[in-house]
């Protein structure tokens, strides 16, 4: 796999206007407030899939074959990747098959069938669906598409980091959340190719370190994920987001699940919008390094907003 440039981020934001629009980057006094110096939100959780996944997804179905097309597509996911690949398919005429654990969120589960994608439901975690997604793509000579080892996902997403510093460009540091690690590798690319002092930070679940242990170690590591944040459960790295980021990535964080859910409870307070467990662990990890980040000018990626019920309450309750 060759990793992706900044060229082929150019790219892909031409490839990508055409179907959805630029998403906001916005400023709170009271995220400033609570962090202690000045914080951008880019709304990731505006997409029409409420997730920044569907910059990947178009991007990549936009350069499949026709026969690929034909064929239809195959991946593996908790939700948002899914609904990405899913809403993509639609646009552009292909079957959708998704693989997902047997208790993914039914938030998640029920906006992909919404997208006209079909459910194979298997496992307890994600990678179980994974595993039989390689199976099914084998037998049935469906396109594969991995969740992170793409490079056609990865300068998808990575536009997101190129809108928040083209709207913000006194960014200094950039905090991404990481699960597979598409979206904080995109970051890696952007950033440092506008800027190369641009700071940039992955955070992840205490409860979910795969990436985080990878990285650290230069190495695969493989570590059981029970966080309650499924865009951050991920039981093994995957490769191509470990290459880019062990080159680019400046910090890596864990933050606990309960601080998760209050993140989740002051984007509702304080910025009047919704994030899920994964789209509030940058807001968590900025409120865990506030020390560390004062007189910095920090870009925080709220990467979805695809929370269920259950988990909001849970956010409020504490």
């Amino acid at each position: 796999m060759q990793a992706p440039n900044f060229q082929d981020v150019l790219k892909a934001r031409h490839r990508i206007a055409p179907y959805l629009k630029r998403t906001p980057t916005h400023r709170y006094g009271g995220l400033d407030e609570l962090i202690g110096t000045r914080i951008f939100v880019k709304h990731e959780n505006h997409q029409p899939v409420c997730a920044f996944k569907v910059r990947g997804g178009i991007n990549l179905m936009s350069q499949l074959t026709a026969e690929e097309r034909t064929r239809g597509v195959i991946t593996a996911s908790t939700g948002n990747h899914g609904q990405s690949i899913a809403y993509a398919a639609r646009l552009f005429g292909s079957a959708a098959y998704i693989c997902v654990p047997e208790k993914a969120n039914p938030v998640k589960v029920a906006a992909m069938r919404d997208l006209g994608a079909e459910l194979i439901f298997k496992g307890e975690r994600f990678d179980d669906a994974r595993a039989n997604c390689a199976v099914l793509a084998r037998d049935h000579g469906y396109r594969f598409i991995h969740s992170g080892n793409e490079p056609l996902l990865i300068a998808g997403v990575a536009t997101e980091t190129l809108e928040m510093i083209e709207d913000a460009p006194e960014i200094d540091t950039v905090i991404v959340p990481v699960g597979g690690g598409s979206g904080c590798a995109g970051a890696c690319i952007a950033a440092k190719a506008i800027n190369p002092s641009i700071r940039v930070i992955g955070v992840q679940s205490e409860n979910a370190p795969a990436a985080f242990l990878s990285w650290k170690a230069k190495a695969d590591i493989s570590h059981p994920d029970t966080t309650i944040a499924e865009g951050l459960a991920t039981g093994a790295p995957f490769e191509l987001p470990q290459q880019i980021m062990r080159e680019y990535l400046d910090d890596f964080v864990l933050v606990p699940d309960e601080l998760l859910l209050r993140a989740m409870a002051w984007y509702i307070k304080h910025a009047h919008t919704l994030a899920e467990g994964a789209g509030a662990a940058t807001l968590a990890a900025a409120w865990q390094m506030r020390d560390q980040l004062k007189g910095r000018t920090v870009g925080i990626i709220c990467s979805g907003g695809n929370a269920n019920p259950e988990q909001v309450k849970l956010a409020l309750a504490l």
